[in-house]
């Protein structure tokens, strides 16, 4: 008697093609899986990279604005020692001069921390991309117009709604077996020489009373999991790049009225300076301006990091790499 035992995927319902699918999504879910960390760790060593030249922005717009209130300082010093100032105006001077240069070393923490972290998001010791990084550099130029593309475009793209469709695959597998009884070579394929252990003297799990059908149920609520799974995943997916899409457009708008409003700010303290110079105004005035105008040009460049932060973000819902694609 020869025997082949075997475990069949019940090829009568695809069984076996759906097993090789399901072992092929497995693999595929794990690709997918590698994938998004990689998008996540791209998108963290950009992050990165923003904060630290917005920071250094940041620094910037401080040192420049305490060059402004420094200058404004030695005029009013002058007038005072000269007799023409009550010490007033040098107080008020000093105070707005000394609460700008209290933001300078909060800066320059951040800076320091944000190379720290980018050595240490590459591989590397936290102090080893210091030297190369510690000089200001500008923030990236920003791109034109982003076009989000279409739906099916993002399901594409987006790892964890590849990874949620690769993981619908479900597999059933039942055993079974085939004898055959032969005493002779030539005998071998005659058919009386055959059995198959089907009918009633079947073996077979899925004929094994409530236990199979139990399974066959928990196989259909795996599937209806995976599924709610997967619609998940897509509909995070579209929130994801819908959030994205506004937070960028309206900093963006943020943005250029910052912008703006920095320009009429440096207007207001040039001329300040020079009517209270004229005897035209008082010094509150020009206090009151470079007040404004360190108040909004820090602003701004907080604005033009978010701007940055959330394009890095819009890069991450879309999934990360159809720059490539056609």
């Amino acid at each position: 008697m020869a025997g082949l035992d075997a475990v069949w995927e019940l090829d009568f319902f695809g069984g076996a093609r759906r097993g090789v699918e399901a072992a092929d999504a497995d693999t595929q879910a794990a690709l997918e899986n590698l994938r998004d960390v990689q998008v996540s760790l791209a998108a963290e060593v950009v992050l990165a990279y923003m904060q630290l030249r917005g920071n250094q922005l940041q620094l910037e717009t401080a040192r420049h604005n305490i060059g402004i209130q420094q200058h404004t300082l030695d005029i009013v010093g002058r007038l005072h020692k000269a007799g023409l100032d009550s010490g007033l105006d040098e107080a008020n001077a000093q105070s707005t001069l000394a609460s700008t240069e209290a933001q300078v070393p909060v800066y320059e923490t951040a800076v320091r921390q944000a190379i720290y972290a980018l050595g240490v998001l590459l591989g590397q010791h936290p102090g080893s991309l210091l030297e190369r990084l510690s000089p200001s550099g500008d923030l990236p130029p920003l791109p034109g117009p982003i076009t989000a593309g279409l739906p099916s475009d993002l399901l594409r793209r987006r790892p964890d709604v590849r990874m949620a469709e690769a993981q619908l695959f479900p597999q059933f597998s039942l055993a079974g077996s085939v004898n055959w009884v032969a005493s002779q070579s030539g005998a071998w394929l005659t058919r009386t020489n055959r059995s198959f252990a089907v009918g009633p003297q079947a073996n077979w799990s899925i004929f094994q009373g409530g236990a199979a059908v139990s399974a066959m149920r928990a196989q259909e609520a795996a599937r209806d999991a995976a599924l709610a799974n997967y619609q998940t995943a897509v509909l995070g997916a579209i929130q994801d790049v819908e959030n994205a899409l506004v937070a960028f457009g309206q900093e963006r708008i943020h943005c250029q009225s910052l912008e703006q409003a920095v320009a009429a700010d440096h207007k207001a303290v040039d001329l300040s300076q020079i009517l209270f110079q004229a005897g035209q105004t008082d010094f509150l005035t020009v206090i009151t301006a470079q007040r404004t105008l360190y108040t909004d040009d820090s602003a701004l460049a907080l604005s033009r990091q978010n701007l940055e932060t959330d394009l890095v973000a819009l890069y991450k819902a879309l999934g990360g790499g159809w720059e490539t694609e056609s």
